[in-house]
């Protein structure tokens, strides 16, 4: 297990953690939360070796494979999936051996690496880098393209995909969702449910953490507090701790009484009375939920827009695309009003970046009726935003440019509820977290009333307390949304409805984001299938593929038919021997029993014979259930073994 004992870890003068002791057992699947800058990389990084603790000790089995994401790609002309399978060093280390005993001929040498071959799981590795990589989002043709061809999220990806490919004993992920659309995020949970490595997993996604995580532990004023259960028992397991604080207490019921203010001001029009329903089910969460986020430092609002026009955009027979090529998306018919909170769901390539392009402004439509109100003011939050900062200016001159009749402390007090205090706010750009820069874009898109918000991945980088901010922001915006996003508590908890973007169509999805998963599983299942089925369109290297794991020709069936023969003669050895045991002490159990049955052993001058009798049989039936368990233990591996090889 991984063990620290009265650990203490610096960054620099800083303390990140000081005298904390922590077990964690194999199997466990962690979530390592805490704010952004609390110390949760240099845990893993001392984890890898990589740092060591200032004192204290740090425990993890010598003989564990660990294997985290890379955070990088070097100077590569391989493929995708050439690229992934390349990651897994042991295979790399097997086939270069067997080179060198292929070349001098060493027939020994070639058998026994064959063998060690087949158990490190070379003859479908290439089928199971390419059901990572679908899984992923990689097509069959992005799989055959060059590693250099990617962006830099898909490049991320591809690491990620190295890293799941790898066999491992302890898995490291530090924020693997933030490069993921939902429908990867949904597929890696599946994943990760059937790993059985420990999984030490740093998130700021709770739905992500619940459908992951057994345990949590989550940094708290630089101590290691460890929590049974996934996000959702965590916050009602520190609620209680934190519960009766008075002056926390006050902080949530003035958030209570602003939730409550819209449900009673809106409850009794029929056109808000979705919205003021989805803020009931958000009150009801909210007692267990809020005293997790009591000492957050964030605290915004949108402010009421100065026009409403209704509608904000109506859409009919709308056909979208880029001129040079077809229409993307066919036929759509999407009326945005203020209230209107649509979450948009789809696979990665359906089209919903080019429904949130038009809608922004950035494309026009090819065809249809597409009319956008007068007075329309659009909120677009993407990540060429972050990108197109000025990263030489300071967040303090990023608002200052947008009003410069603001005084210095009203712009101080208004990035102070985004987390940019004092030196923080007149610092440049360029060297801050992704997170920073994300929040600096929400307080530019807040700061200027929009009536239209049109979100793509607003939470990548945000930590759980800036993602809980923006939530009870949203809450009370009284315009449209359109949101785009893999945080499902966020979809959950802010959008009404929610539209499919798929085959060129945008249709209401009628079901919650539970039935989209399933759709969605369902879906990948049975592309996956055709996939395998057909090597129509496959490049050389999947036909290699299809060739090594399917088309095996009889002379190589022979060679794994005596590998696998040998690899499985102690199981077979172990179940004939075993046999012969059982029935030899079945033969002698009888026999004592029958001697047991003379009713003159029972007289008081035959007690010491009986007594060894007893005491005979009492052995006796210990050999035979350990007899017993070794032949059940032997059949059941070689089944194992059977069932793997005909796999193969």
């Amino acid at each position: 297990m991984i063990k620290l004992i009265d650990l203490s870890l610096h960054r620099g003068v800083k303390p990140l953690i000081e005298h904390a002791n922590l077990d964690i057992f194999p199997g466990q699947k962690v979530a390592i939360i805490g704010r952004n800058g609390c110390g949760k990389s240099s845990l893993f990084a001392m984890l890898l070796g990589q740092i060591s603790p200032d004192t204290g000790e740090c425990h993890i089995p010598k003989n564990w494979q660990v294997v985290a994401v890379a955070q990088s790609i070097g100077d590569t002309q391989c493929t995708a999936l050439e690229y992934v399978i390349a990651g897994d060093r042991e295979l790399q280390t097997l086939n270069a051996q067997l080179e060198k005993a292929e070349a001098k001929a060493d027939g020994h040498d070639i058998a026994i690496l064959h063998d060690k071959l087949a158990q490190a799981g070379a003859y479908d590795v290439n089928a199971r880098a390419a059901t990572i990589l679908a899984g992923l989002g990689f097509s069959e043709a992005a799989m055959a393209k060059e590693v250099h061809a990617f962006s830099g999220g898909w490049q991320m990806r591809l690491n990620l995909a190295r890293a799941l490919l790898c066999p491992s004993d302890l898995l490291l992920l530090d924020e693997p969702t933030n490069h993921l659309d939902l429908d990867a995020v949904l597929w890696l949970e599946n994943w990760l449910s059937q790993y059985r490595g420990t999984l030490l997993l740093i998130s700021h996604d709770k739905a992500f953490i619940d459908a992951c995580a057994t345990h949590i532990v989550s940094f708290e004023n630089k101590q290691l507090h460890q929590y049974t259960g996934a996000y959702s028992a965590y916050e009602k397991q520190r609620a209680l701790r934190i519960k009766l604080a008075e002056s926390e207490y006050e902080k949530q019921q003035k958030k209570r009484e602003h939730l409550t203010a819209f449900i009673t001001r809106f409850k009794a029009k029929a056109s808000k009375a979705k919205q003021a329903q989805s803020r009931v089910k958000q009150l009801e969460k909210m007692q267990d939920i809020l005293p997790v986020h009591q000492s957050s430092g964030f605290s915004f609002e949108f402010k009421a827009p100065d026009k409403l026009p209704n509608p904000l955009i109506k859409m009919e027979e709308v056909k979208i695309g880029y001129e040079q090529g077809s229409p993307i998306l066919g036929s759509v018919h999407l009326n945005l009003v203020p209230g209107s909170r649509i979450g948009l769901l789809g696979k990665n390539g359906a089209g919903k970046s080019t429904l949130i392009k038009l809608l922004s402004g950035s494309l026009t439509p090819l065809d249809g009726e597409y009319m956008c109100s007068p007075g329309l003011n659009i909120g677009y939050f993407a990540q060429h935003q972050v990108d197109a900062l000025d990263m030489s200016a300071s967040p303090f001159s990023h608002i200052q440019r947008l009003d410069t009749r603001m005084t210095e402390q009203e712009v101080r007090n208004y990035l102070g509820g985004f987390g940019f205090h004092g030196d923080d706010a007149l610092a440049p750009v360029k060297p801050m977290s992704g997170g920073e820069k994300a929040r600096l874009v929400l307080a530019m898109l807040v700061f200027l009333k929009p009536n239209l918000l049109l979100l793509d991945e607003p939470t990548n980088h945000l930590d759980i307390e800036m993602r809980q901010a923006l939530n009870f922001a949203l809450q009370s915006f009284e315009g449209a949304i359109v949101l785009v996003s893999h945080d499902r508590y966020l979809l959950e908890s802010v959008c009404d409805e929610f539209y499919l973007v798929d085959n060129g169509k945008v249709d209401v999805f009628s079901g919650d984001l539970d039935d989209y998963k399933k759709w969605m599983l369902s879906a990948n299942s049975a592309q996956s299938r055709e996939a395998m089925s057909s090597d129509k369109g496959a490049s050389s290297s999947s036909r290699q593929i299809t060739q090594a794991t399917k088309m095996l020709d009889r002379k190589e069936q022979k060679r794994r038919e005596a590998e696998f023969r040998q690899q499985t003669k102690t199981f077979r050895d172990t179940i004939k021997s075993e046999e012969v045991r059982i029935e030899k002490l079945t033969n002698k159990k009888n026999e004592l029993e029958a001697k047991m049955g003379d009713p003159s052993l029972y007289d008081a001058e035959n007690k010491a014979k009986l007594t060894a009798l007893i005491q005979e049989q009492s052995e006796i039936n210990k050999q035979l259930e350990e007899a017993e368990m070794n032949w059940l233990d032997a059949q059941e591996q070689l089944e194992h073994a059977q069932q793997k090889f005909d796999e193969q």
